[in-house]
């Protein structure tokens, strides 16, 4: 496994190459994520907690064929649609109307820091987009 070390503010591996920082803003997500998902209750645990977890590891494996893949355009909209999947499950999750009587399954607090998570995701796959974009007009 290849070392990566931070110098001012960006990461790269030992070797010069850069890292394949969505997939790494993906793997911090799912390392935050998944210990939330333990706290949902048991009627949402294995039905909302299973299908964000899935989305999250699909994002992940997505991450993985974008970074081998040569064309990159669909993959990218394969993942792009990822996003806004986990962010309307989330917002489900977030929602004190999906059993009014119950807390919901994701505090404030948590649902704000794990949206942000996400939202850089998805800023940075349209980036990406605009650069695969861009690269493939000036051809």
């Amino acid at each position: 496994m290849e070392e990566i070390q931070e110098t001012q503010g960006e990461e790269k591996k030992v070797n010069g190459n850069d890292v394949f920082k969505i997939k790494e803003k993906i793997y911090e997500m799912i390392l935050y994520g998944n210990p939330q998902l333990k706290d949902f209750p048991k009627t949402e645990r294995y039905v909302l907690a299973g299908d964000i977890r899935k989305t999250m590891y699909g994002m992940l494996e997505m991450a993985v064929r974008l970074e081998k893949k040569y064309h990159k355009k669909t993959t990218l909209q394969d993942l792009d649609i990822e996003v806004d999947v986990l962010r309307n499950l989330l917002r489900l999750a977030k929602d004190p109307n999906l059993y009014p009587k119950q807390k919901p399954c994701l505090d404030f607090h948590t649902w704000e820091v794990w949206i942000r998570k996400v939202d850089e995701i998805g800023r940075m796959i349209g980036g990406y987009m605009d650069f695969v974009n861009g690269n493939q007009k000036q051809k």
